[in-house]
Parts: C-alpha cells; sequence; structure tokens
C-alpha cells in the first residue's frame, strides 16, 4: 500500500483521542448528572442539551470499550483492571438515571443490564489488584455500586418493582461498604497533589446520598417494601451521607485555594462530577426528607458545578484545537 502523506498527520489526533478517552468516563458522569441538576431545577433546554453531549460521548465512551476488548484485550485488561474501568458502569447508570427521568424507561432498563452485567467484572478485576495509596479514582468502586442503585431505585418507583427495589436496597449498603474501604487506600496527599480525580471522594459521598433518597421515594410510594425501623434508618443515614458529602466538598473547595492548580488536566472532568453529584444529591434529598430549605443550596451548587463544566469543556477545546494545529504543522 502506497504511503499517504495524511497518514502522519493523524498522529496528534489520535494522540490527544488516546489522552481524552480514559476521562470519556467521567465526561459522561459530569455531563450527565448536570442533565438530571437542570431537570431538577426546570431548565429543560438546557438539561436536553446536556443529555445530548452525554450521550455523544457516551458513544465515543462505549467505542473505545468494545475497540479495546476486540482489537487489544491486553489492553483492555490492563485498564479494566484499574478503577478508572468502572467509570463505564458509572456513566451508563448515570445516564440511564436521566432517560429514566425523561419516561424513557426501556431504554433505562437496557442500560441497567448493560451496567449490571459489567459491574461484577470489572468490580473484581479492580478489588484484585489493590494497592495501598492510590489516587481518587479508589472511590469509582463505590461510585459504580451507587450509580446501580440509583438506577435501579428510580426504575424501581417508576414500575412497581419489589425485587428491583430490594436490589437496590441491598447495592446500596454494598456501596457504603466500598467507600470505608476505598478510604483505607486513599493517598490523602491527593487532596494537595491531586490532578482532579481527588473530588471523586466528595462525589461517592454524593451518589451514596443520591441513592439513599431514591429509596426513601421508592418505599413512599410503596409502603410494603420494608417496615418503619428500615426507612427510619435509612433516612437517617441518607442525611448523614448527605452532610458528609458537604463536608468534603468544602473542605476540596479550600484545598483548591491552598493549594491552587489551574492549569488544565484531562482528569478534571473528574472534578466537575462531584461537583453536580453534590448539587443533585442535595435537591433529590431536601426532596425525599422534605428539607426545603436545602433547596437553594442546591441550587448554588448546581450552577457552581455548571460553571466548572463550561472551565473544564474549554480547556478541551483548546486541547484538540492544540491537536489539530500539530495535525496542520
Amino acid at each position: 500500500m502506497p504511503d499517504t502523506p495524511d497518514m502522519p498527520d493523524a498522529i496528534p489526533l489520535r494522540a490527544w483521542w488516546t489522552g481524552w478517552a480514559p476521562a470519556a468516563g467521567a465526561a459522561v458522569m459530569a455531563t450527565g448528572i448536570l442533565s438530571t441538576g437542570l431537570h431538577l431545577t426546570g431548565h429543560e433546554p438546557l438539561s436536553r442539551i446536556a443529555l445530548f453531549l452525554a450521550s455523544l460521548a457516551w458513544i465515543g465512551l462505549a467505542s473505545d470499550f468494545l475497540a479495546r476488548l476486540v482489537g487489544d484485550r491486553e489492553q483492555w485488561a490492563r485498564r479494566a483492571g484499574t478503577p478508572a474501568g468502572l467509570d463505564a458502569v458509572a456513566a451508563t447508570t448515570v445516564l440511564g438515571t436521566r432517560f429514566s427521568l425523561l419516561g424513557w424507561r426501556w431504554l433505562a432498563e437496557v442500560l441497567l443490564a448493560l451496567s449490571a452485567a459489567l459491574w461484577p467484572v470489572l468490580l473484581l478485576a479492580v478489588l484484585r489488584r489493590w494497592r495501598r495509596r492510590m489516587a481518587g479514582e479508589v472511590f469509582l468502586v463505590c461510585v459504580a455500586t451507587q450509580g446501580l442503585s440509583v438506577l435501579g431505585a428510580t426504575i424501581a418507583t417508576e414500575a412497581g418493582s419489589d425485587w428491583l427495589a430490594h436490589a437496590a436496597m441491598a447495592l446500596y449498603w454494598v456501596g457504603i461498604a466500598l467507600y470505608v474501604l476505598s478510604l483505607a487506600y486513599f493517598d490523602p496527599w491527593e487532596v494537595r497533589k491531586g490532578a482532579g480525580d481527588h473530588w471523586v471522594a466528595a462525589g461517592a459521598l454524593g451518589i451514596s446520598a443520591l441513592a439513599g433518597a431514591g429509596l426513601v421515594v421508592a418505599r413512599d410510594a410503596d409502603p410494603y417494601l420494608w417496615n418503619n425501623d428500615d426507612q427510619g434508618v435509612l433516612r437517617a443515614t441518607t442525611g448523614a451521607l448527605l452532610v458528609l458529602a458537604l463536608v468534603c466538598y468544602v473542605l476540596l473547595a479550600v484545598a483548591e485555594v491552598v493549594w491552587p492548580r489551574p492549569r488544565y488536566d484531562v482528569r478534571r472532568w473528574s472534578s466537575v462530577f462531584p461537583m453536580g453529584m453534590t448539587a443533585v444529591a442535595t435537591l433529590a434529598v431536601a426532596a425525599a426528607l422534605d428539607v426545603f430549605r436545602l433547596k437553594g443550596p442546591g441550587q448554588v451548587l448546581l450552577w457552581i458545578a455548571v460553571a466548572a463544566w463550561l472551565a473544564t469543556a474549554a480547556g478541551t477545546a483548546l486541547a484538540f484545537r492544540s491537536a489539530v494545529r500539530d495535525r496542520g504543522r
């Protein structure tokens, strides 16, 4: 086959994709949760735009996942053995939850089945290779598990499925246990030197609170799911998780001021998702526990997350433009 002059020029673009592809899951999660938050606050046009962008990013994530699985099994296995491999599960559940809120239950159920099939395979692969002093991505084991709980509780409430609600409840407690385990393996120095994924520590608490809020709503819709004592424990745990998520959010925000990291890094998508998740969890818990004074702070946190999303998207666009310029040269 004769050489074509444009083949070497594609190398910078491939390099850019190689660098950005691991963040695709975080980008889907960040954009998808913002779509949910904008929906909850009544900004439906913006929510639909965010959902469209999240869907496009998910298609890219799925294509990359399948390409690695079929074309480079060894590389796929290496990535699957890291906590970041679970972002495929977490991103799918976040997108499925938004589709469920949109009324597309059949699509949400498909995404639930897909993520439930991937979850045990990827989780076991990650747990086998855990080590001490890991980056913030270690908390993705909790995020992926609680994502399944959130999506399962949402579908169970709409479909009136008792078994799915109980499965979501079991995943909720497993997710909390995985958070505690992750905390033992997390390197606390990441709060000072991390490039963005250290924020997942707050995002995992936020999605746990969101899962609890979803289960509280499921029990309110069907009083025969579990007894009043279990509901009381669930409500108390959910409230405590939200408080912890907000405290963690504030501490990480202070750390950003004390140890500023102004330069763009693709791992900043892993900061945007926890910001959006904390906002949505605050709004959801406010509604589920009838603590309506939390609605205002939830809205403020949501717009902070939107601003962070815009800044990170701008950084990604500039990185892409730089790759295009390199290709032109």
